[in-house]
C-alpha cells in the first residue's frame, strides 16, 4: 500500500523533523538545564500541535484514511514511549545521574532510538513486502508482549538488571571513573584518561531502546504498512519524550493501570495483524494457501478509537486509585494531640 504523496512532501517533512531535533540537542548543549514544568508544558505541546498539523497536511495530501493511520501510529507509539519513561527513570536512579545532565542524555536516547528504529523499520517493510505470512509472526509477538506488560512480574526492573550484565561486561574492556565530569564521556583521573559512568548510561538507555524497538516496530506496523508514516510517527513520538520525563516526573508512579491500557492495545493490534494476515494468507498449510474471506477487518478509525479509549480509561483509572490511597492515607494518619493548656494539670 503505496502513499500517494509528493516527493517534496516526504523530504520536506524529513528535513524539517531533523533540523528541529538538531536545534533541540544543540539547546540542551549550550545550556543544561531542569526544565520548569511550565517549560515542559509549553514544548509538550508545541510537539503534539506539531504533530496534528502534520496529519492535517496529510489529510490534505493523502486523503483521511492516511492521516487516521498516522494518528493511530503515532498515539500507539506515544503510549509505548511513555511505557518506556518507567525504564529511564529507573536507570537514571540507578545510575545516579545528576538532573541537570538528565535532559543531555535523554535526548542521546532518543537518538540511539531513532536510529534503531529507522533501521527496524527499514527491515519491516522489506519483510513484509516480500513475505505476507510475517504478519501471523507480529500478531503472535504482540499478543505474547501484551500478556507480559499485563502481567509484568517485575519487568521494568528485570530489563534493569539484564542491561546490568552489559555493563559489567564493558567495565571488564575499559577504564571507567567512578564520578560524573559533568555531561563529559571521557575525563582524566589521575593523569589517566578513563571514561565516565556517563558511557554506561548511554549503552544502558541505547540496550533499552533495542527492547522497546523491537515491540514497538511490528505494533506500528500493524495499523500501516507505510514506511514513510511508520518513521514519522516514530519521529513525532520520541521529539515529545524528554519534555514528557520532566513534566510527569513523579506523576509516572502514579500511573499504576498504564500497562493493562498498553497491554490491551498491543492484544488488539496483535489479533488486527493475525486477521489481515488471514486475508492475505499464502501458506499452503493454512485454508490450502487461499485467503480466509471470513475474518473480520479492522478499520484504522476503529484501531483509533480503540487505542485513544484504553489510554484514557487506564490514565483516569490510575489518577482515581492514587488520590483514593491518598485519601486513605490521611484518613489513617493518627490525630496529632493538641499541647495541653496553661490550665491543664
Amino acid at each position: 500500500m503505496d502513499l500517494d504523496l509528493p516527493l517534496w512532501f516526504e523530504i520536506g517533512s524529513l528535513v524539517i523533523l531533523t533540523l528541529i531535533l538538531i536545534a533541540d540537542l544543540l539547546l540542551i548543549l549550550k545550556r543544561p538545564h531542569i526544565p520548569s514544568a511550565r517549560e515542559s508544558t509549553l514544548w509538550v505541546l508545541f510537539y503534539v500541535t506539531l504533530a496534528l498539523i502534520f496529519a492535517g497536511l496529510m489529510w490534505i495530501f493523502a486523503g483521511g484514511e492516511y492521516a487516521g493511520q498516522f494518528v493511530a501510529g503515532w498515539l500507539t507509539e506515544y503510549s509505548l514511549s511513555i511505557d518506556n519513561l518507567f525504564v529511564f527513570v529507573l536507570i537514571m536512579s540507578q545510575f545516579a545521574v545528576p538532573r541537570r545532565y538528565q535532559q543531555e542524555v535523554l535526548m542521546v536516547g532518543i537518538i540511539i532510538a531513532l536510529v534503531l528504529r529507522g533501521v527496524f523499520i527499514m527491515l519491516g517493510a522489506a519483510i513484509i513486502e516480500q513475505f505476507s505470512w510475517v504478519f501471523y509472526l507480529f500478531g503472535a509477538f504482540l499478543v505474547w508482549t501484551a500478556i507480559r506488560q499485563a502481567f509484568p512480574g517485575g519487568d521494568h526492573e528485570d530489563d534493569v538488571k539484564q542491561e546490568g550484565f552489559v555493563v559489567r561486561v564493558l567495565r571488564r574492556f575499559i577504564d571507567i571513573s567512578d564520578e560524573y565530569d559533568g555531561a563529559k564521556v571521557r575525563t582524566v583521573v589521575g593523569g589517566k584518561k578513563m571514561w565516565t559512568p556517563m558511557i554506561i548510561v548511554f549503552v544502558t538507555i541505547g540496550v533499552t531502546d533495542l527492547l522497546f524497538a523491537i515491540d514497538s516496530i511490528p505494533a506500528i506496523f500493524g495499523i500501516t504498512q507505510s514506511a514513510f508514516i511508520v518513521f514519522t510517527a516514530n519521529i513525532f513520538a520520541l521529539m515529545g519524550l524528554r519534555q514528557l520525563y520532566f513534566l510527569l516526573g513523579d506523576l509516572l508512579d502514579r500511573l499504576r493501570y498504564l500497562h493493562y491500557g498498553i497491554a490491551f492495545i498491543l492484544a488488539f493490534i496483535g489479533l488486527k495483524l493475525v486477521f489481515h494476515a488471514m486475508h492475505v494468507n499464502e501458506l499452503p498449510f493454512i485454508n490450502g494457501g487461499e485467503p480466509i474471506e471470513w475474518a473480520p477487518e479492522i478499520s484504522t478509525w476503529m484501531s483509533l478509537g480503540v487505542i485513544v479509549v484504553s489510554m484514557a480509561v487506564a490514565t483516569i483509572a490510575s489518577l482515581i486509585a492514587s488520590a483514593r490511597d491518598k485519601r486513605n492515607d490521611v484518613d489513617a494518619a493518627p490525630a496529632v494531640e493538641e499541647p495541653a493548656g496553661p490550665d491543664a494539670h
